[in-house]
């Protein structure tokens, strides 16, 4: 692969996915976009190697990921841990949120984004 960030040939899926949000990512998005997080800069469907992340913030290497139901199918763990891997090996941390989780608890989602931003894991515990 040439590229590993946001790779051309990427492109035109990465804007279907923009315009094709669901609640939870469109939820989300309202509260992160435009540095009024905290002030971080996030991107909404950025691409690292073959992958296009939900939610990508550069400064701090954080890939939020939004899950719907199907994510609970064996396949899709197996294919999901082993996507986290390829991140984590391109010293990216990924945070997973259910929709629901999302949609019924956002400030709590928040949190937990803040948290880990401000109190990073210690080099010698990440795997």
């Amino acid at each position: 692969m040439k590229y590993l960030r946001n790779d051309p040939t990427l492109k035109q899926r990465r804007r279907e996915l923009r315009s094709n949000q669901t609640d939870a990512e469109k939820l989300l998005w309202m509260k992160i976009r435009k540095r009024q997080f905290c002030g971080m800069k996030f991107f909404r469907q950025y691409s690292i190697g073959p992958y296009i992340l939900v939610f990508y913030c550069p400064a701090f290497k954080v890939a939020i990921e939004l899950d719907g139901g199907q994510h609970n199918q064996p396949d899709n763990k197996q294919y999901d841990a082993f996507r986290s891997e390829y991140l984590k090996a391109h010293g990216i941390e990924v945070m997973r949120f259910w929709n629901h989780e999302v949609l019924n608890n956002i400030e709590g989602v928040l949190t937990k984004i803040l948290e880990k931003v401000t109190h990073p894991s210690p080099p010698y515990l990440k795997k």
